[in-house]
């Protein structure tokens, strides 16, 4: 089993069992991650959530993003009420092994006050502006 430092000068299509890069990534303690959700088309940055080992493995099993609520203390998959769902693209995980990457095929919007996504608050000149149009 490689680390993630021994990982960071591999060669580009080296493997490693997923399992044994799950147990090195850096969860809080309460077992989440954070995970940022990125259009897989444009690029853009679509919102942050939170995951544990269960989630990721959810999303990887069903095709869609699967979430882990602080607030309510359950897993949600993003668009099962609203049906603004995250179709999984891809999957990655950052070289310190405390974040993850979702790239993902976004229907609707992502965040949930219907903007497409939740990072429209924009600090400029001092002053944070609304700005949806980004």
């Amino acid at each position: 089993m490689a680390t993630l430092k021994e990982l960071e000068t591999s060669a580009d299509g080296t493997t490693e069992e997923l399992t044994a890069v799950l147990e090195q990534l850096q969860f809080n303690e309460r077992g989440l991650i954070p995970a940022i959700a990125q259009d897989s088309d444009s690029g853009e940055v679509l919102m942050m959530a939170w995951m544990d080992q269960h989630a990721i493995q959810r999303s990887l099993d069903e095709g869609f993003a699967v979430y882990f609520s602080r607030s309510r203390q359950q897993y949600w998959r993003k668009g099962d009420t609203s049906g603004h769902v995250q179709e999984l693209v891809s999957m990655s995980f950052d070289c310190d092994g405390d974040a993850v990457l979702l790239r993902v095929r976004q229907t609707g919007s992502a965040c949930h006050t219907n903007r497409r996504t939740c990072f429209y608050l924009n600090v400029r000149e001092q002053q944070v502006v609304v700005d949806s149009a980004q």
